[in-house]
């Protein structure tokens, strides 16, 4: 029984089909997992962001603990100057609260800028939380979509697996193990039309007892690539 180039021409087209929409078929699930990464990524970023403010917070209350305290210890120096019983021990008592009361306007300073600090951080935090919340958002939309794609995909891979192996019933019973072979090793590039005496596959030039045999309905691989070799329409 000859070859048809029709037939295997079909049987190309189909392969290809098929490529196409199992390719579609995993890329899809490949785009939801590179979105669910970003959102985890989100998700992380809003955590520290988040910590951040925590600890911040945390650094201001300390300071502002250690800015009463001292201003509690000026304070109470403050009342003991007045009972210092010579001009060393109040000129000891003054240098102590000269120097507590540039510490406390250290620190002061250093409250302040937390705060404003505090008060960025907490802008962070709403702008990811924003970001996160439309990325989720986006996400579910985006896995509807695809699990819609996914059954009408699934559905035509369906149709054209039918459709191959109804084609492939036409193929030579004798020749069926040689196509599965390259079918499974090259997928739908086990495939290649022959036009003006080059393989379409690798660009190689088919030589002319190749060629006949095509013409006479056998099979022919590609020396070059190794492809099922069918000619085009005539």
């Amino acid at each position: 029984m000859a070859l048809s180039a029709e037939l295997l021409q079909r049987l190309h087209r189909i392969h290809r089909q098929l490529s196409d929409l199992r390719e579609r078929q995993e890329r899809g699930p490949r785009q939801v997992k590179a979105r669910e990464a970003n959102s985890a990524k989100l998700d992380a970023e809003l955590a520290a962001s988040q910590d951040t403010v925590k600890q911040t917070k945390a650094l201001s209350d300390r300071k502002q603990l250690d800015l009463k305290s001292n201003e509690s210890r000026i304070a109470d120096w403050q009342v003991k100057l007045n009972s210092c019983s010579n001009n060393k021990e109040y000129q000891t008592m003054t240098d102590q609260i000269a120097a507590a009361t540039m510490a406390g306007s250290v620190l002061a300073d250093e409250i302040l800028e937390t705060m404003e600090r505090i008060d960025q951080l907490e802008a962070v935090v709403v702008e990811v939380k924003e970001r996160l919340a439309a990325g989720k958002t986006e996400l579910a939309k985006f896995r509807d979509v695809v699990a819609q794609e996914g059954q009408l995909i699934a559905a035509d891979i369906a149709r054209l697996e039918g459709e191959l192996g109804d084609a492939e019933k036409g193929l030579p019973v004798d020749f069926r193990e040689d196509y599965r072979r390259v079918i499974r090793g090259k997928g739908a590039d086990g495939m290649a039309k022959m036009e003006d005496g080059v393989c379409e596959g690798c660009g190689k030039q088919v030589t002319l007892n190749m060629q006949n045999h095509l013409l006479m309905g056998k099979p022919v691989f590609c020396t070059a690539c190794g492809r099922l070799l069918y000619t085009g329409e005539r």
